[in-house]
């Protein structure tokens, strides 16, 4: 599923850029008989919030790249929405974007026999990020974070 990610994701990514979207996350849950391919967009910082009429656009530009790339061999539906209040953070600039905000992480690999983190984001530098979790600071590499999302 990784490979497939990362081709999904250097597929669909310039797209939207080019419409003046950022692409937040995507997802591909396999389903019998058809699956489902979850892009989350946003217009980046500053940028007006992500409506019904960015998804269309969005949406028509991706299934038109799609269709002709066909990057998934199975049947499947595309959804594209905004990210929404537990926006996903995947890259550098969006833990940039957050510092100063809650967030949860999951460690791809367990450290010290822990894989989740919730704590105030409190900077972000070339060697990963760190978290202020029950009044401790806690470094974590980007390249070792599994999935990191916006908490309550």
């Amino acid at each position: 599923m990784t490979v497939l990610r990362d081709q999904l994701i250097a597929l669909i990514e310039p797209v939207l850029a080019g419409l003046g979207f950022e692409l937040v996350d995507l997802e591909f849950v396999a389903g019998r008989p058809d699956g489902t391919l979850r892009v989350f967009i946003d217009r980046g910082s500053g940028g007006p919030a992500i409506d019904v009429e960015d998804c269309a656009q969005a949406s028509h530009a991706l299934s038109a790249l799609l269709d002709v790339a066909d990057p998934i061999p199975s049947a499947y539906a595309l959804e594209v929405s905004s990210p929404g209040f537990d926006r996903r953070l995947r890259t550098r600039a969006h833990f940039e974007r957050f510092v100063g905000e809650r967030v949860h992480v999951e460690l791809a690999v367990a450290r010290d026999g822990r894989r989740r983190y919730t704590g105030r984001l409190e900077a972000v530098d070339e060697a990963g990020i760190r978290l202020e979790v029950d009044r401790e600071q806690v470094a974590l590499p980007l390249a070792g974070i599994g999935k990191a999302r916006l908490a309550p």
